[in-house]
């Protein structure tokens, strides 16, 4: 099977334009990863290249390079969401019945076969760009590289898929209210959504044409950049294009201002992962010479509200409106029932919102007097692919929480890589800047990239294996401990032998048997405790959680390098005429006393 490494697309550009390898080699190549990971996630594509239309394009940017031209992106396979028009293959925006062959090819896409780039496919989408989830799609749901049972994140769900498993060495997407951004925080990418306009939106299927934005998924800065350079300028054909004399593209200095909403205003979901993450994230930017500023979130997520409850909601329905209304059946059932809703708001309703819309502008405009650049987590937390199935509209919007205002506020925006949680699934931060702002996005999330490695990601999810929990054991589950059998009979494997944070206390309790201890969260009067790390299948976690007795249960515990797990805790009745053995730092030492001679 082929290697799934990801591509470069800065190195094949060099490798190519030099000689060391051809054009026509990589396209082989690209070709061979597409066909290996077609039995892993067949959802990835709509509609791909022949391989003979693939190796002409390669073949001919090697002819282009042999007669000496510069090709900023020579030899660099990539892939584009199914609702951008390539001429001769089929649009369908994730809709059979909505399929047309464009004539013409969408000027984001002809600059980068322009610049030497070579075109895969077409990849897999909510429908009609409809959906942050990556599973409203007849073609099929995509799930996370990483934990195919979470989801991939979308609209641009097969774009990110591609590009993080190593098929193109990047995508294009479109991002209206965070359908770029999301996918790629999932899939431990890069996602540019620029300035509303600076990227033709010409050869687009809308989702909101007054908000889309073409997006570009990639695994460094520098290569979103690179596509910047390619793909961004005025287009006078679309009449959204937009010219600016603002756009400096001047770095941030060295020392700059970056705000946070309040934490009372920052929405989790009971994901304590993504909090922590979101903290690590904070200190990198500190560590870049970023000083942090709170800030009030209010006026961003009240323009967000008005995406999907609001008017917006109407422009959605007007880009599939002759499908919706005479052959609706062939519309998936959760889009469709957000495009039926459009037709019941009225004009009066949607211009009181954007009223309301102008007002919310104002208040955000006052942001960049205090903050050079807003961050945010991309998203709060990740679903399962079957739970977003059987919650599909509040699970989405969820995901949307943090991304959707920003292209109804004018701003421009860029996703970036995080860690991951214990699931595997990646999470992403967003640094977020006022319109015009997008190279100097760019610029600091180069920096962002060197200040500190990111965690080493996760091999790829290529056999379906189900998701496992990490479970802190104390007492008796410890190895050579009398019920640590229950743990080795559950296929456990160690993770680590580590501390808790030092904010538990530990008791032996009374008249147990065996003797077992109880963790009691003390705050500042607690202490560090030595504890065992362990990883279970989930099933395998819930049927222990079965046989836990009380006074104990399973909860959170906090480890020592601020990562939290699942482990043993107690009931307040559990210390009643217990020993409180803290000062001895585990179990293990008050085992060896009890068994030392007398």
């Amino acid at each position: 099977m082929p290697s799934f490494d990801r591509l470069s697309t800065l190195e094949i550009a060099r490798d190519v334009a030099a000689g060391v390898r051809s054009g026509a080699e990589i396209a082989r190549e690209a070709l061979a990863r597409v066909a290996a990971y077609e039995a892993v996630q067949p959802q990835v594509w709509i509609h791909r290249l022949a391989p003979e239309q693939v190796m002409a394009q390669a073949e001919a940017v090697d002819r282009r390079i042999a007669a000496g031209e510069r090709l900023p992106l020579a030899g660099a396979p990539f892939a584009v969401k199914d609702n951008l028009d390539v001429a001769d293959v089929p649009t369908t925006a994730g809709c059979p019945a909505f399929a047309y062959h464009a004539g013409a090819t969408a000027p984001v896409v002809q600059r980068l076969l322009d610049a030497g780039a070579v075109l895969i496919g077409k990849t897999n989408l909510d429908q009609f760009a409809t959906g942050l989830v990556g599973a409203r799609s007849p073609y099929g749901a995509c799930g996370s590289v990483y934990n195919r049972q979470y989801v991939s994140g979308g609209s641009s769900s097969g774009s990110a898929v591609a590009v993080a498993a190593g098929l193109v060495a990047f995508a294009l997407g479109t991002d209206t209210a965070g359908s770029g951004r999301v996918p790629a925080a999932f899939n431990h990418l890069v996602g540019l959504k620029p300035t509303k306009g600076r990227w033709s939106t010409r050869g687009v299927v809308p989702a909101c044409r007054t908000l889309d934005c073409v997006t570009v998924l990639t695994s460094t800065a520098d290569e979103a950049a690179a596509i910047d350079e390619v793909v961004a300028g005025y287009d006078a054909a679309d009449p959204y294009s937009r010219r600016s004399a603002a756009e400096t593209g001047q770095p941030l200095p060295d020392r700059f201002r970056f705000a946070t909403p309040r934490p009372e205003q920052l929405e989790w979901f009971s994901d304590a992962q993504s909090a922590r993450l979101f903290r690590i994230a904070i200190a990198r930017l500190e560590a870049m010479g970023g000083e942090r500023v709170e800030i009030d979130m209010s006026p961003l997520t009240a323009a967000a509200d008005l995406l999907y409850q609001g008017p917006w909601v109407a422009e959605r329905t007007a880009a599939a409106y002759d499908l919706l209304i005479q052959r609706p059946a062939t519309i998936h059932p959760v889009v469709r029932q957000i495009l039926e809703g459009g037709l019941r708001i009225t004009a009066v309703e949607a211009f009181q919102a954007e009223y309301r819309l102008r007002g919310h502008q104002r208040a955000a405009e006052q942001l960049w007097q205090s903050a050079d650049v807003l961050l945010l987590p991309t998203t709060g937390t990740t679903y399962r692919v079957r739970e977003v199935l059987a919650e599909p509209l509040a699970l989405n919007a969820n995901l949307g929480r943090y991304t959707n205002f920003v292209n109804l506020l004018d701003m421009s925006a860029i996703a970036l890589p995080a860690g991951f949680r214990d699931n595997g699934t990646g999470f992403g931060v967003t640094l977020i800047g006022p319109a015009w702002a997008d190279r100097s996005l760019l610029a600091l999330a180069r920096r962002y990239e060197e200040i500190a490695p990111m965690p080493e990601a996760p091999p790829l999810d290529i056999s379906g294996v189900r998701p496992r929990v990490k479970l802190a054991v104390v007492g008796a589950h410890l190895a050579a401990m009398p019920l640590h059998w229950q743990l080795t009979s559950r296929d456990a494997k160690l993770v680590s032998r580590c501390r808790t944070a030092p904010v538990y206390k530990l008791y032996a309790m009374a008249n147990t048997a065996p003797p077992k201890p109880a963790l009691v969260h003390a705050g500042a009067d607690g202490a560090a405790i030595e504890v065992e790390v362990y990883e279970l299948a989930t099933e395998a976690f819930g049927d222990f959680v079965a046989e836990v007795p009380p006074p104990l249960a399973i909860g959170t515990v906090t480890l020592e390098d601020g990562t939290e797990v699942k482990g043993f805790v107690a009931e307040p009745r559990a210390i009643e005429g217990a020993e409180d053995i803290t000062m001895l730092g585990g179990w293990r030492a008050y085992v060896a006393r009890e068994q030392a001679p007398a």
